[in-house]
């Protein structure tokens, strides 16, 4: 049976969906193409209809979780002003629900030491999403001021995503919770943004 093109996109879609939930929940070396079609309701067979690699549907997954990372970064930041953004999306980004939602939030925390023993258009895309959140971040902390903004947006990101990762690894709860907590109010703090709600 021959399909037509919106269909074959449709899943192609799927199968990208269901490979960037797996990759946020199991990081991309542990993600096989069987088991990913599976899930997705397709026969091993029919991946290469839709990818050229793993590689090729890793990035596509990347690029899947990157227009999902803006999504949210929107939502949690239009229509405010900078300095309320920046505190939100800081709020949101450390909090035990962004914790506790790995296979939905950020890859970032998730994919930094994976990528480093992946392929080079992988990496590239991997650092393209990186410096798209680091602009983002950059143009609402330029509206606050500071010296070197470009800088100060790199250094919170890493901060961020760090604090992130070891959230989310630590074995006990309130050590999770208390260090979010920490770093939040720590990178808030630095950003003068403390007594923004």
């Amino acid at each position: 049976m021959r399909y037509d093109s919106e269909h074959k996109q449709k899943t192609r879609q799927r199968v990208v969906a269901a490979a960037a939930q797996a990759i946020r929940a199991e990081g991309p070396d542990r993600v096989g193409v069987a088991g990913l079609m599976a899930k997705a309701g397709l026969t091993h067979g029919g991946f290469y209809a839709h990818f050229a690699s793993k590689d090729d549907l890793i990035i596509a997954a990347l690029e899947e979780m990157f227009v999902e990372g803006r999504a949210m970064f929107a939502r949690r930041t239009n229509g405010l002003a900078p300095a309320a953004a920046l505190a939100a999306y800081i709020n949101a980004y450390l909090s035990p629900r962004h914790r506790d939602a790995a296979d939905r939030g950020c890859p970032l925390p998730r994919l930094s030491g994976d990528l480093a023993r992946l392929t080079g258009p992988v990496r590239e895309k991997f650092s393209a999403g990186v410096e798209s959140l680091a602009v983002r971040l950059e143009a609402l902390i330029c509206e606050l001021g500071p010296p070197e903004p470009h800088d100060l947006a790199h250094s919170v990101l890493a901060e961020m995503v760090g604090a992130l990762a070891l959230a989310r690894a630590l074995a006990d709860r309130d050590q999770s919770d208390a260090l979010l907590a920490a770093s939040r109010n720590a990178i808030l703090r630095r950003l003068g943004l403390e007594s923004v709600t």
